[in-house]
């Protein structure tokens, strides 16, 4: 079963700079769109970046905007979420996300493969 293996997670003071990277353990994604999604205890899973197949389009709600950055590599393969200026409401798990559309948007249901999800702690 093809997973979606996230990475770059961990604590991190409030103010700091994290970056995560997904690549897929089998297959290739270069022409699924991807998505990052976060989970907080208590709270609903939400979209904090969505990119199109060929990295031409992108999502970001207005919680992260001019916070975070998605992006693809070089062989849109991989995907990575480069996350600043971090404050402690972005705490939360984060998912690696990928549809087999060239574009996912900010819906969850429209995302058909998952990652296990990485832990996002940001605490003085």
């Amino acid at each position: 079963q093809v997973q979606l293996v996230e990475s770059g997670g961990g604590l991190v003071q409030p103010g700091g700079s994290l970056r995560l990277s997904c690549a897929p353990s089998a297959r290739t994604f270069t022409s699924f769109a991807m998505g990052w999604f976060r989970q907080a205890t208590g709270k609903e899973r939400e979209c904090v970046a969505a990119i199109s197949w060929n990295g031409g389009n992108t999502y970001y709600p207005d919680s992260v905007k001019g916070r975070f950055t998605i992006s693809r590599g070089n062989a849109r393969n991989t995907v990575y979420l480069q996350m600043n200026s971090l404050k402690p409401d972005d705490t939360a798990v984060y998912y690696c996300a990928a549809t087999s559309a060239g574009w996912g948007g900010a819906s969850e249901y429209d995302y058909n493969y998952w990652g296990q999800g990485t832990q996002v702690t940001v605490s003085s």
